[in-house]
Parts: C-alpha cells; structure tokens; sequence
C-alpha cells in the first residue's frame, strides 16, 4: 500500500483527546502484525498549526506542530478536531481558507467533535449527513439548514466526508478510515493492539 499522508489540525484549547486519539490510530497501523517493530505504519501522521510554536491544548498540555499552514506538504487525509478552542477558529479567516483549500485536494476529509462546526462554518458540509459532540447537534442543526444531522450515529460517513460524535469517537471514525483504507482485518488488529473495543455499533455511545 502506498503511504497516506494525514494531517491533523491543531489550534488554541484543541481537546486532547481529539486530536491524539486520531494519531494513535493511524501511527500504530500496521500492515503485517507480525513485523510490528520492524516496519512502519502505511499512514505518515503530522500535526499542523496556522503558526509555529507551541499549541496550548485544553488541560494545558503544549503541542509542538510539525508544520505551519504555509509549509504544509500535500495531504491524502485530513483531521479537523474540536473542542472550546473551535468557537473562536470559526471566526479565523485563516483556518476556515486553509481548511477549504486543503478539502479540495485531499482523498478523505474528517472531523471529531466540534470539528465538524469548522467543517460546517467553511462550507464543506452542505447537503451532507454529519455528527458531532451531543451538546453541539443542535447548535449543527440550527446552523447548517442543509445538513442531516445525525443524532443517533457514533460516525458519520458520507462518501469521503467523516464526521464523528463528542471526543472519544475520533478513535472510532480513525478506525473507520483505516478499514476503508487498508480492510477491516487490519483495523480489527489495530483496535487490538490498542486493547481498545472494535465499533461494531455505531450507536451513539450515550443516551440523549
């Protein structure tokens, strides 16, 4: 398999999880379970900012990006997350053009959490299906009249468009890609690896 190149958006209050649950998805991938330590995952992951410099996440970790918007190489795969910081990148002139430009060239195009707000306000989901964090599904439903807003899915596919549920659920739909990439035998043995439960439901993991 050729490699996918992934990137992953990081900006302001980004929620960990969303964005890390996604890297170790696609970064410990393997092709052959056998030769775990001997080959490398068919998806090369980088972390992207607008800007260089440290990224100050929600809980005060600090991300070192691997590329600003300007150097950013071609992607195959595109990661949006979510969380607190979304609400002022929605008004960032800057991310929501990077984000159409870079959904024009990429294979499969994804959001976890309130990631697909930025996906949304950038005009990238009209007439689409999609999902997002439970306490954002109306807030997506008031905002996008021409979206399907999905109450009830974990993950979201619509075509090549990915969106998923509130800050887990990014591991779930990067599991997604990965079997639609590379086959459901090889996500299966991803999520077990990672002693993490495979998605046969995608029900929305809590009741509204």
């Amino acid at each position: 398999m050729e490699i996918k190149r992934v990137g992953i958006v990081l900006f302001e209050n980004i929620e960990v999880l969303d964005f890390c649950g996604p890297f170790e998805v696609f970064s410990v991938t393997r092709l052959n379970e056998e030769r775990r330590q001997e080959e490398p995952s068919p998806f090369e992951v980088l972390l992207i900012a607008e800007k260089e410099g440290p990224v100050l996440t929600t809980g005060g970790m600090q991300v070192i990006p691997n590329h600003t918007f300007e150097s950013c190489p071609k992607l195959d795969i595109l990661v949006v997350p979510g969380g607190w910081g979304t609400r002022k990148e929605l008004k960032n002139p800057a991310m929501l053009n990077w984000l159409r430009d870079r959904a024009a060239e990429v294979e499969t195009l994804t959001s976890v959490c309130t990631g697909s707000m930025l996906l949304g306000f950038a005009g990238l989901l009209e007439g689409c299906h999609a999902t997002t964090h439970w306490r954002s599904l109306d807030w997506m439903r008031e905002s996008f009249p021409s979206v399907t807003v999905e109450y009830d899915k974990h993950v979201v596919e619509d075509g090549r468009i990915f969106t998923s549920a509130g800050i887990s659920a990014g591991i779930d739909m990067a599991l997604k890609v990965v079997a639609r990439y590379c086959g459901e035998t090889i996500a299966r043995s991803t999520a077990k690896h990672m002693e993490y439960l495979y998605p046969d439901n995608n029900a929305r993991r809590i009741q509204l």
